[in-house]
């Protein structure tokens, strides 16, 4: 769950998760502007679109969220305050 807060900056919210090995992967939040809406979003994440870009689900050590660009983390950005809930993995249903 997402919400974020009317006075940030529209930029995008993203998740990076790694392991030891390999490059990590990012998936970016599908709305743009998540970092502006104020109301509780779910953001559901395949585990296969991790997979998918080569990350072992049986080894992951670092899951970090972050708001702006990725490649411009040396230039800084907005401001702001984003809040996060109900972290968690799970097997989709049938």
């Amino acid at each position: 769950w997402l919400r974020g807060a009317s006075g940030n900056a529209s930029d995008p919210v993203y998740v990076v998760v790694s392991n030891p090995a390999g490059p990590p992967a990012v998936v970016a939040n599908n709305d743009p502007e998540a970092a502006t809406v104020t109301t509780w979003k779910e953001w559901r994440i395949s585990l296969q679109t991790l997979a998918d870009q080569g990350i072992s689900l049986t080894d992951v050590d670092k899951i970090a969220i972050g708001v702006g660009i990725q490649s411009g983390m040396a230039t800084v950005g907005g401001t702001g305050t984003i809040y996060i809930d109900d972290i968690r993995l799970y097997r989709a249903g049938p």
